[in-house]
């Protein structure tokens, strides 16, 4: 077998093994979308067209399964993210940056939803979470920068308070506890923002 021959075969091999854990993945968050918020590794395989040995040949547990899915949520979101100009007046950059907060949270939130369930038990899903959060905190020092500098001793306050309302505790309260559609919950986030910022 000549050299060529057998690097397409090791190519073919990870490709058909990469296209596995992606069908996994996805069978694992459509699960989660469905309201299977604790789905087994027998129903995640059956999801996904797969054998279970083939699932945990693939993710050697549940742990990593769930550092995948992580993974996968944060390029469905920057897939859909668009940058907001930083020149923008401060009313425009605050209804730009509620809307498209809304709709990253809602890629996130059956995942979310469902990570509530294990995160004490996953060391896994605590990380995703603290990923989460400190890309939102990023977006906010770079969006906010000159209204925090404005803040001086309460900068790290303010900052906080932005963070806290724009996360997916919040909007968990917005849209499953007071029952508001994206688009009222997005509204009760721009009016919280705008409060917090001085431009209410």
């Amino acid at each position: 077998m000549s050299d060529e021959v057998g690097v397409a075969r090791i190519d073919g091999r990870t490709a058909r093994a990469l296209r596995t854990r992606e069908a996994i993945v996805a069978a694992h968050l459509e699960l989660l979308r469905s309201g299977d918020l604790r789905p087994t590794g027998e129903r995640i395989a059956e999801a996904a067209g797969v054998s279970l040995r083939t699932l945990w040949t693939s993710f050697k547990d549940m742990e990593t399964l769930f550092a995948a899915a992580g993974e996968h949520l944060i390029d469905l979101q920057q897939a859909a993210y668009r940058a907001i100009a930083l020149d923008l007046p401060l009313a425009e950059r605050i209804s730009a940056f509620c809307e498209q907060r809304a709709a990253m949270l809602e890629i996130l939130a059956p995942a979310a939803r469902a990570a509530m369930i294990r995160e004490p038990f996953s060391a896994q899903l605590r990380r995703n979470r603290a990923i989460q959060i400190s890309r939102v905190r990023d977006e906010i020092e770079s969006l906010f920068g000159p209204e925090l500098a404005a803040a001086g001793g309460g900068r790290q306050e303010l900052r906080d308070a932005l963070l806290m309302a724009t996360t997916y505790a919040a909007w968990a309260v917005l849209r499953e506890h007071l029952d508001l559609d994206a688009k009222g919950a997005t509204a009760v986030m721009r009016r919280t923002i705008a409060a917090l910022l001085g431009a209410g």
